[in-house]
């Protein structure tokens, strides 16, 4: 519909809804029916089947598929029935792998949809008269919704009110300057996107005032849904934590190729059958080259990210999970994360008090009046479900409102009697916000915010005892709203702040607390020994914050708190002198944020940054991890983050910091594992066809050992507990190779430690039962179950019996069904067709010995110290 050439109240009739009280739910419901859900139509997701096949693209799966072939051909044409086991042996084994494949990315992406579904945008709506808030996916044409500064718009509408409106377009227009808007433009019907004043649109954001709209399309009806096939074109990125280890991958497959080559010289040059001596090189090159390590990394990732999730953290952006374990510096927000966010009104003073009153049901008259106008100057609303009370908006203002409703002035009753004839919302340069209502037939302007600000504004009342009041009451840790007012004749058509805010008459100030969080303290000292340094970054007054800061355990004796100004006034090369000493920044701005975040990166720190305002979002862009708040939040401040807090916690923070550090720490585990068996693969091979010119293993048991040995431990390992002592540990540097500490140097040790035991495992077999099969089932066990044994070694840097052999269920459970699948080839008739024999007893006695030594060798290991994190 042309909303934008219609008068408002046209606009509204047309969609049947109303400017006061919006779609009654009944008219929701069917217009939800018949539009369906407000998102835009997403890329079409691969079937099953898509998957499937997608899983055979991989060059070495190929090369195994090629050999199969070649395997069949020959046993075609040999007519040998037996012959015909090893090409349905190998494709069975891909066809898992597969299937597995398919498994793993069918539960990404339902965690995926979870994570989406978790930081769906919300919308602010009157429907029936009553506000709320609703996913934005839920909006219907003709849904009333309120906008202020930092939402992102939820569906294409057309203004009905607005004050200093202004939109980011850039993503629909090209604009970079944010779009002023006008509630009362008619536009002309064909007029470009750019023109079109009186609307807002989808996907879009809100960066200055506030504004009335009623939605006029959802989904694909909006002016973005008309361009989401750019969707289309996104793609899924690899982490660079798995570009490394992809890259790592060709390395070792160009290794293991070239100890192919040389393997299958030599078996030629030994009279060795060329099939068999073919298939042994194809099936040692997939086995030695861990092409499952990036996708079990990603599962690895996704189970840290559903963890995280039960900790109350949404991580939008998967590499956020690598960098979370590097963090060393954490920047955050005083209100509502490190205190409670329900901010409480305890005292207010107006001006001719001696002190300060105690804030109650019965308040005096003057103080009444400064909860009267101090409401009437507020955006937020506090709503009644019984007992429960919901504060949408500010918690400034919400406690204000609640102070004034427990005085039996109900907002909504006084914004009836005194209605707001003009505004000029809040924002962070002028920290003020001013209305102008009518009372008691008067033109009555009433400003709030800072009494730093607003008292240079005045020109009446005792400002010398109200900034004694003020300093009295931030020593206590109260942050201190001042409150004025004048009288005017008219109200300016376009209300501007050197008109409103000037000539005011000082009233009195409004002190409230926002108790820190009892967990915070535990969490600020969690930091600390963990080698990470907490600082508060606020807009509240210095000593408040201060005062807060100490109580924490953020600010320590000689560290310093200084203000926005202050910093201003630094020189780079001073800031960069003290960055290290400053622990609590006060009546900060956008800009001060994104000085403070770099200052500490050119220290080498990794920064973690907490905002939950549109003017955060620079400085959360900034960061080497944005954190934006879940419940404070803006949208815009969301979508610039790499995670969102559901519960705006500092302790949330340090506790996902935390799950960084142990899903870093499995990444490695998993990867020192996965290397370190298939070394051993490669070492046993390529060492007895130099020393006996034979295969110590058939290809079809190698391939065996690949499928069982591998991908369920090395799962279970990345779902390892977080050990206990990660966060005594410094953070590591952003850019330290995943191999650092030794790692290494311990995976090449373990792989030739593999080698060796199954070389003798072979040497002891052929000679005691003078059979080359004999060898090769007693190399098949040994190497088996020896790296079966090793997942548990791989498990801690500590003593396996000081973690608990048997503490994490999924590796037991992982082991149990790779020990059966090892036992099922090797003791029923189905050994025959895997080429394997019953061994003597004492074989088996010897067998069980060798298993054990990586066991020994890695306890050893860790007692003397050689196996660190």
């Amino acid at each position: 519909m042309t909303a934008h050439a219609k008068t408002r109240e046209i606009v509204v009739q047309e969609l049947n809804s109303d400017q006061l009280h919006g779609l009654s739910q009944e008219q929701a419901a069917e217009k939800y029916a018949l539009y369906g859900e407000n998102k835009l139509r997403e890329k079409k997701k691969k079937t099953n089947l898509q998957r499937f096949f997608a899983q055979f693209k991989d060059v070495m799966i190929l090369i195994l598929l090629a050999a199969a072939a070649v395997s069949f051909v020959v046993a075609c044409l040999e007519g040998d029935a037996e012959g015909f086991f090893e090409p349905v042996l190998i494709l069975l084994i891909v066809v898992l792998n597969a299937i597995m494949g398919v498994v793993q990315e069918s539960r990404a992406e339902k965690a995926l949809e979870a994570l989406k579904g978790m930081s769906a945008p919300h919308a602010r709506v009157i429907r029936g008269g009553e506000e709320a808030v609703i996913n934005a996916a839920e909006l219907v044409p003709g849904d009333i919704i309120r906008l202020e500064a930092g939402d992102f718009v939820p569906a294409d509408a057309r203004l009905l009110h607005s004050v200093s409106l202004k939109s980011e377009e850039s993503a629909l227009t090209g604009e970079s300057v944010p779009a002023e808007k006008d509630a009362e433009a008619i536009i002309e019907e064909k007029a470009p996107l750019g023109d079109r004043v009186n609307m807002v649109f989808s996907g879009c954001s809100i960066t200055y005032g506030t504004a009335t709209a009623v939605v006029t399309a959802t989904g694909m009806d909006t002016e973005m849904g008309k361009i989401a096939n750019l969707l289309d074109s996104e793609e899924e990125g690899q982490t660079p934590l798995q570009q490394k280890l992809a890259q790592l991958g060709k390395y070792l497959g160009a290794l293991a190729l070239a100890a192919c080559a040389i393997i299958f010289v030599v078996g030629l040059a030994s009279g060795i059958p060329a099939l068999e001596i073919f298939m042994t090189a194809v099936s040692l090159a997939v086995s030695a080259i861990p092409e499952g390590l990036p996708a079990i990394v990603t599962i690895v990732l996704s189970i840290g990210v559903q963890r995280l999730v039960k900790k109350n953290v949404i991580i939008r952006r998967l590499p956020a999970v690598e960098t979370l374990g590097s963090a060393s510096v954490i920047c955050s927000d005083k209100t509502g994360t490190l205190t409670q966010n329900r901010m409480t009104l305890v005292k207010a003073w107006v001006d001719g008090m001696e002190e300060p009153e105690l804030i109650s049901g019965k308040n005096s008259e003057k103080i009444r009046t400064l909860l009267e106008l101090g409401t009437l100057c507020s955006d937020g609303s506090v709503i009644f479900h019984g007992t429960k009370e919901q504060h949408i908006g500010d918690p400034t203002e919400t406690a204000i409102v609640l102070a004034a409703y427990n005085n039996g002035m109900p907002k909504e009753q006084l914004n009836m009697a005194y209605p707001r004839l003009a505004e000029i919302p809040f924002d962070s340069d002028r920290k003020l916000m001013t209305t102008v209502n009518r009372m008691n037939g008067k033109n009555i302007v009433i400003v709030k915010g800072a009494f730093d600000v607003l008292s240079d504004r005045c020109v009446g009342g005792n400002l010398e005892r109200a900034g004694q009041i003020v300093e009295s009451m931030s020593e206590s840790a109260l942050r201190v709203l001042a409150i004025a007012y004048k009288e005017i004749d008219q109200v300016p058509e376009k209300p501007e702040s050197e008109e409103l805010e000037r000539g005011l008459q000082f009233l009195g100030l409004a002190g409230m607390i926002d108790p820190p969080r009892p967990e915070a303290k535990e969490a600020v000292a969690v930091c600390r020994k963990a080698g990470i340094r907490p600082v508060m970054i606020t807009g509240d007054h210095i000593a408040t914050a201060s005062a807060i800061a100490k109580e924490l355990g953020i600010q320590k004796e000689g560290e310093l708190a200084i203000t926005g100004p202050e910093l201003d006034a630094m020189p780079e090369r001073e800031l960069d002198e003290k960055v290290e000493k400053i622990a609590v920044y006060a009546r900060v701005s956008p800009e001060n944020k994104i000085r403070i975040v770099k200052a500490w990166q050119r220290k080498g720190q990794i920064v973690s940054m907490t905002g939950d305002g549109v003017n955060d979002a620079p400085a959360l862009k900034a960061a080497d991890i944005g954190c934006a708040m879940g419940i404070t939040g803006t949208d815009v401040a969301k979508g610039a983050a790499d995670m969102t807090l559901t519960d705006d916690n500092f302790a949330t923070i340090v506790e996902a910091v935390r799950e960084g550090r142990g899903i870093y720490a499995n990444i490695r585990k998993v990867t020192g594992f996965l290397l370190g068996t298939n070394i051993g693969e490669v070492v046993l091979v390529f060492v007895a066809m130099l020393l006996w010119h034979k295969s110590p293993l058939m290809s079809m048991q190698l391939l065996w050992i690949n499928l069982v040995t591998d991908s369920l431990p090395a799962i279970a390992l990345g779902m390892e507990a977080v050990e206990p002592d990660v966060m005594n540990r410094k953070p590591r540097p952003k850019n330290e190779s995943l191999f650092s500490h030794g790692l290494g140097i311990r995976v090449v040790l373990q792989g030739i430690m593999f080698g060796t035991l199954s070389l003798i495992a072979y040497w002891l077999g052929e000679t005691q039962t003078a059979s080359v099969a004999g060898g090769q089932t007693m190399a098949f066990m040994v190497l088996a179950f020896s790296q079966v044994i090793h997942a548990f070694n791989m498990r801690s840097h500590h003593s396996l019996f000081k973690t608990g052999v048997f503490t994490n269920h999924n590796l037991n459970r992982a082991v149990l069904i790779s020990a059966a699948l090892v036992c099922l080839v090797l003791f029923t008739p189905l050994r025959t067709a895997f080429g394997l024999v019953l061994l003597p007893g004492k074989l088996y006695l010897q067998a069980a010995g060798l298993i054990f030594v990586p066991l020994l060798v890695m306890e050893l290991s860790k007692a003397v110290g050689l196996v660190k994190e």
